[in-house]
């Protein structure tokens, strides 16, 4: 599973104290815990569910053989054994160190360069865009989800493509309401689609 501070070519989130003055600057906001587990939690099954299949059936595997309504049980315990690692995966996000600035409360100001997450006026982290994989916009926000760590050199196979399947999305929570200004909102969805974060197709908006 990879922690926020692997991800993203920068290798971490970096410190910094001035945005240029031509910024959008958003309102505070917060993303709880709370709120962001079940955000993810429902983003992760969607997509491995069909994970959970596979503990089952190496539990039904020896049935093939000795006919018992034990295997059953056995691949009902397998299962959620995974379900419960996968989201204990998920809660741990929460719990770590690293993850801790994406739940404090602060505004965003973003420009061409850069996004930063201010917390206070001498506290700011500072993210790249090269450090964003994709966004997502849903009925009521912008979702910035961070690009997993780039595995060390030399990982065996089945190890990178564990991490790639079991990676837990990390990602910053832009609510609409936290924009100064719907100019501003329009701003900012100009700025993901010209850095193709968001398809530039019908809606986009125009600067």
């Amino acid at each position: 599973m990879n922690q926020p501070n692997q991800r993203g070519s920068g290798g971490g989130f970096r410190q910094a104290q001035q945005a240029p003055s031509l910024a959008i600057r958003t309102k505070k906001s917060q993303l709880t815990t709370d709120a962001y587990t079940r955000m993810v939690m429902g983003e992760v099954w969607k997509k491995d569910w069909v994970y959970a299949l596979i503990p089952f059936a190496l539990g039904l595997l020896p049935a093939i053989f000795v006919h018992s309504w034990w295997w059953l049980v056995l691949a009902v315990v397998l299962t959620i054994l995974f379900v419960l690692f996968r989201s204990a995966q998920v809660t741990g996000i929460t719990q770590m160190e690293q993850s801790k600035p994406l739940f404090e409360r602060m505004n965003f100001e973003m420009d061409n360069k850069q996004i930063l997450l201010r917390v206070g006026p001498e506290k700011a982290m500072q993210l790249t865009w090269d450090m964003i994989g994709r966004a997502r916009r849903d009925a009521e926000s912008y979702l910035l989800y961070l690009k997993p760590g780039t595995p060390p050199e030399g990982t065996a196979a089945w190890r990178a493509w564990m991490a790639r399947a079991f990676d837990v999305p990390v990602f910053l929570h832009l609510p609409y309401k936290i924009f100064n200004a719907d100019n501003d909102r329009k701003l900012f969805e100009a700025m993901l689609r010209r850095k193709n974060l968001l398809p530039a197709e019908a809606g986009a908006a125009t600067v």
